[in-house]
């Protein structure tokens, strides 16, 4: 997270402001933080993502959207994640169409200054949204994907996959995607 505004920001200021920016800003109670540029990796990966993805969702009743805001409601706050599935009717904030309340599934791409907030405190402000059953984190530098899934209200099941070979079946969507699909176009070190 960078470059804080220095007064506090309601929301509709913030949606004001975001429809005009050149760049996306993420809201965390007041506050806006610049989202920095993503790397050739990350973007591959989210494209390669959200195409399989939504192939893979056709004929079910889910459907991916891949860089829509989330309205974290109980947290009061507004972030990217890159790719989130919704089963059923999308909701979205009250009088927009640009921000959605109700994901099952969120995808991120790890980015080297966001891992540790993707992994920890984001992660806990996702699990605060209702309907949010599964959290998968995609490495950009090295073949390696964590599936996170509410088993119980207080139950979390982990899953890591580390080869080109392994398949992800999402736990809480009809949808599964092969590692060498999302990696094909990876540059890895």
């Amino acid at each position: 997270m960078q470059n804080p505004a220095l007064k506090y920001i309601t929301r509709d200021e913030y949606f004001a402001m975001e429809e005009v920016a050149v760049e996306k800003h993420e809201y965390h109670q007041g506050k806006i933080f610049a989202m920095a540029g993503a790397s050739q990796n990350h973007h591959r990966i989210s494209l390669d993502l959200g195409t399989r993805i939504n192939l893979a969702l056709n004929g079910t009743p889910c459907e991916a959207y891949a860089e829509m805001r989330l309205w974290i409601k109980a947290k009061n706050i507004l972030t990217y994640p890159d790719l989130v599935i919704v089963c059923g009717k999308a909701e979205f904030y009250e009088g927009r169409d640009d921000t959605l309340t109700n994901p099952l599934v969120i995808f991120e791409v790890l980015s080297d200054s966001t891992q540790g907030y993707d992994r920890g405190e984001k992660f806990e402000l996702y699990c605060s949204i209702p309907t949010f059953q599964e959290y998968i984190l995609i490495d950009q530098h090295r073949i390696h994907v964590e599936q996170m899934y509410r088993e119980t209200p207080n139950e979390w099941i982990i899953t890591k996959y580390n080869q080109i070979t392994d398949v992800i079946k999402l736990a809480k969507a009809d949808a599964q995607i092969a590692l060498r699909d999302i990696y094909r176009r990876v540059q890895i070190a």
